[in-house]
């Protein structure tokens, strides 16, 4: 069996060695409605404190910062880290998503757009406990991930798995989070056209 640190390492890599064509490739993907989904759940006064988690190049980052909130980006790829700063002008973080050091009871919210399927299904329960543990209480988590039948492996080059909603729907629910609302990406089309599970969850 794969070891967790050789899943990491490998996928980092790749997204290392392909930084600036992912930038390029994703810099004008549209979604505002996941930022909407994440910012209407939560209750406290703004500007909200926001972890951008898997924040890639910084486009969502930048986005957060332009809204006025306190946002603070997280990546495993160092050259996605250096990006982000310097596109967001954000304060962003250097983390293994299976290394986390995150701080108790910090964040309003935390958006996971398009990261979390890239943990493997056995080290999840523990990430999301650890991303649970990091919001403050009844702080919200937004997540984004391509959807399957719970399939797991590579797919060119990064590791990633493809869970179902109920699936999915066990683990955040396993992890202390209750569920606010979830939907299909990109919205208007047939389901078997959208991709993309949305979810938006509360620590509870």
């Amino acid at each position: 069996m794969e070891t967790p640190d050789r899943i990491a390492a490998e996928t980092l890599r790749d997204y290392e060695r392909n930084a600036e064509a992912f930038f390029e490739g994703t810099r004008d993907h549209d979604v505002s409605q996941n930022i909407a989904a994440l910012l209407s759940h939560i209750r406290t006064e703004p500007p909200f404190t926001l972890l951008d988690f898997g924040c890639g190049p910084g486009r969502d980052l930048k986005t957060f910062a332009e809204l006025g909130y306190r946002a603070i980006g997280l990546d495993g790829a160092f050259r996605f880290v250096e990006m982000a700063r310097d596109y967001s002008g954000c304060e962003v973080w250097h983390q293994d998503f299976l290394k986390l050091d995150l701080p108790d009871g910090h964040f309003d919210g935390i958006f996971a757009n398009a990261s979390l399927f890239h943990v493997p299904s056995r080290e999840l329960p523990r990430v999301l406990r650890e991303l649970h543990s990091a919001l403050k209480p009844e702080g919200v988590l937004f997540a984004s991930n391509p959807r399957g039948r719970n399939e797991e492996g590579w797919n060119r080059g990064r590791y990633g798995v493809y869970y179902d909603l109920e699936t999915w729907r066990g683990f955040l629910t396993s992890a202390g989070f209750l569920e606010l609302e979830h939907y299909y990406r990109p919205a208007g089309l047939p389901r078997d056209q959208q991709p993309w599970l949305a979810s938006v969850w509360r620590r509870s």
